[in-house]
């Protein structure tokens, strides 16, 4: 089964029937990679990645359910990484699926999310939730390595916080007690895993890192000089202008423009596909990158290296 072809640019503001950016249980997401590929579908999806944080482990699944429902999905994940100081993430898609350097490069990610967990439980219990650890595991489900939203959830359910959104806010997010960073790789080191493993780097959610326009240019510098290719120019919703802004700082620095939901669970602001418009720009889809241009015409399932 074919897919309807992607168009070659970008030359109206409208929507796409594509999802670069989402997560399922094998990260933090809510929804197994069956039921995300699933709700893809019924959403009127025909282009999708899965994208959980530092790991592929749910990519085969994914596969599996794309070539059953008609949707064709690209593997990937996003990968936490510092630059500057800051925590940036980059989305890593991989149309030859886990290999190269990415192999051990995600090895290295789990053993620092490990560590990190270990580090943010001991804050949160601080702060009153005891057995942090534990009361996040719990949450998780299973074995994985533990994420924010894992603690955040727990604080929920201890009582802690009123909701997710709370936690985050008072706890977890950027700046405060739980957001510990020191354990990931420079952002250079990671493009570097991603290219030479067959893969296509893009910064994830731009707008989202607290960035002023100038350090943003100055991030998607470096991150060009490591061998880096695409930018989310749409991560959810956005103020259109900040949109437009982002969309001529990729043109100025010929990237390629990228889009997705950063789909975490049903109930919250993102849903698979639900994104802003993407506007009229001179920066090219990233199907257009040579390694993901077979992506306009491949058949469902999962997409192989071109």
């Amino acid at each position: 089964m074919h897919m309807p072809r992607l168009p070659y640019t970008f030359d109206a503001d409208q929507r796409y029937p594509v999802d670069l950016h989402m997560h399922s249980t094998a990260s933090d997401g809510a929804l197994t990679p069956t039921e995300l590929v699933t709700l893809c579908a019924e959403r009127g999806l025909t282009h999708m990645s899965l994208t959980d944080h530092d790991t592929m482990d749910g990519i085969d699944e994914a596969g599996l359910a794309a070539a059953q429902t008609g949707v064709c999905l690209v593997p990937g994940c996003e990968l936490s990484t510092r630059w500057q100081g800051v925590n940036i993430h980059v989305v890593a898609l991989m149309p030859g699926g886990l290999q190269g350097p990415m192999v051990d490069g995600l090895i290295q990610q789990r053993a620092a999310r490990i560590q990190r967990a270990e580090v943010i439980a001991e804050r949160l219990e601080k702060i009153g939730l005891s057995n942090a650890l534990e009361k996040a595991r719990v949450q998780a489900g299973s074995d994985r390595p533990l994420g924010r939203p894992d603690f955040a959830r727990a604080l929920v359910e201890e009582g802690l916080v009123p909701d997710w959104a709370s936690a985050f806010k008072r706890y977890l997010g950027s700046g405060k007690k739980g957001d510990v960073k020191a354990h990931w790789p420079e952002i250079s080191e990671v493009v570097g895993w991603i290219v030479d493993s067959g893969g296509v780097a893009v910064i994830a959610h731009p707008l989202r890192h607290g960035l002023t326009r100038r350090k943003r240019g100055l991030l998607m510098d470096t991150f060009k000089a490591a061998g880096g290719q695409g930018v989310e120019v749409v991560s959810g919703q956005q103020n259109p202008d900040s949109t437009r802004d982002l969309a001529r700082q990729l043109v100025e620095r010929e990237l390629y423009a990228s889009m997705g939901s950063d789909f975490h669970f049903p109930g919250s602001h993102a849903a698979p596909g639900s994104m802003s418009m993407i506007p009229r720009t001179a920066a090219p889809p990233i199907w257009q990158h040579p390694r993901l241009v077979h992506l306009r015409d491949a058949p469902a399932g999962m997409l192989a290296a071109g």
